[in-house]
């Protein structure tokens, strides 16, 4: 006898970056130089007065349950947060904060979608969009981007999703964008709001990458263009990317009334309140500052520099340059249609760089684009050079 696993979690794959850094982290065990270019988590450490104040909470003996949408102090400073950075104002029972923005995006879509829903996700997109949605019993109608845009959706290609697809119930809007570190200006936004506002599409705004923002560009959060597309957007935000934070596990969402509650009874039912120590450290994160965040934002601005530019310079590859988060997307189409060794997608050659160059990198093909492959630069600058040697010679080798 044995037990059957449920439909819902055999459609679901394991996660490609996780597949791609474990593998990584096997060969580096049995004393492999790999370089892992592979997961989205910064290099640095947790700035000290963030820690400070964690250690200060579990002094305070705050060990026990909290809030289920979290602690009041932390949820007005999210507001204020909302209206600093995006001049937006929600109230404290507007947001809900939950282990992890993954947390909160699983949350937000079991709450508003229906087994059935179309939820348009551009590609390439983060690559558990689609699980999320298939969890929640949605169907994903995939929007390829043009790397002529910046790998950026327009408003003009969901308004043709919308006249072939029918009812749209939810978009995927992320900027500063992962993998592609593409950011959306305002005039982008403008239009795209128009469209969603006309065909009343729900949107999911990830903009966990908010602040690490390069080259002038300015994040604008869609939800700021118009009440009208507010009331429409469900924005997810957190603290692991910015302030080097993934493993405290920590998002939130803000949202109209009725969906933020919806998305807490959803919580309270699966994991009830988000880390109490967490929560305390996160207030601390959201409310001061020593300066190591701008410190972390102008080295990743610095290996950004560098790698866009060294990966230009190899033969028959192309990268554009990201405006926001820590990844660059180098096309290597050139490598997946002239090879001689058979492969046919990104997946087989970033296996084969892992195995016979030792360096890990994402294929596009998780992200639903085959002719890219994602560097995370959230490593050294000594990696970085080192990895793009090795990068171009196992490139080199395939020809």
């Amino acid at each position: 006898m044995a037990i059957n696993l449920s439909k819902r979690v055999k459609a679901i794959p394991p996660s490609p970056t996780l597949t791609i850094s474990n593998k990584a982290k096997e060969m580096m065990a049995q004393g492999i130089d790999v370089i892992n270019f592979g997961v989205g988590e910064p290099n640095f450490n947790t700035p000290d007065y963030i820690k400070d104040s964690a250690k200060k909470a579990i002094d305070d003996n705050f060990t026990r349950y909290t809030a289920n949408p979290g602690i009041i102090e932390l949820r007005k400073a999210i507001c204020e947060k909302f209206m600093q950075d995006n001049g937006l104002e929600y109230s404290p029972d507007q947001i809900l904060v939950s282990p992890g923005a993954k947390a909160s995006i699983v949350f937000a879509l079991l709450a508003t979608v229906n087994p059935g829903d179309k939820v348009l996700v551009p590609a390439p997109y983060w690559v558990s969009y689609p699980s999320q949605v298939e969890l929640a019993g949605g169907e994903c109608i995939y929007v390829e981007t043009l790397e002529s845009n910046d790998f950026k959706i327009t408003a003009e290609q969901i308004e043709a999703c919308v006249q072939k697809e029918g009812t749209i119930k939810a978009f995927f809007l992320n900027s500063p964008n992962n993998p592609t570190g593409a950011v959306y200006n305002r005039e982008e936004l403008t239009k795209i709001a128009d469209v969603c506002v006309k065909h009343n599409i729900m949107v999911i705004s990830d903009e966990i990458y908010e602040k690490l923002i390069y080259d002038g560009e300015e994040h604008i959060s869609i939800a700021s263009i118009s009440p009208e597309i507010k009331n429409l957007t469900i924005i997810i935000n957190g603290v692991s990317k910015v302030y080097a934070m993934t493993g405290w596990r920590l998002g939130y969402l803000a949202a109209p009334l009725d969906v933020a509650k919806a998305a807490g009874r959803v919580q309270a039912h699966a994991s009830s309140n988000t880390n109490s120590i967490t929560q305390k450290a996160t207030l601390t994160a959201l409310t001061e500052d020593d300066g190591s965040i701008e410190k972390m934002r102008l080295e990743f601005f610095k290996r950004k520099e560098f790698l866009v530019e060294a990966l230009n310079k190899i033969e028959n590859v192309s990268c554009i340059v990201p405006h926001g988060a820590f990844y660059a997307v180098p096309n290597i189409s050139y490598y997946i249609k002239n090879n001689t060794k058979g492969f046919t997608t990104s997946s087989e050659i970033s296996l084969y760089l892992l195995e016979n160059y030792h360096i890990a990198c994402v294929a596009g093909d998780s992200f639903g684009m085959n002719d890219i492959i994602r560097f995370s630069y959230a490593n050294s600058m000594e990696n970085l050079v080192e990895g793009v040697k090795r990068f171009e010679n196992g490139l080199k080798s395939l020809i």
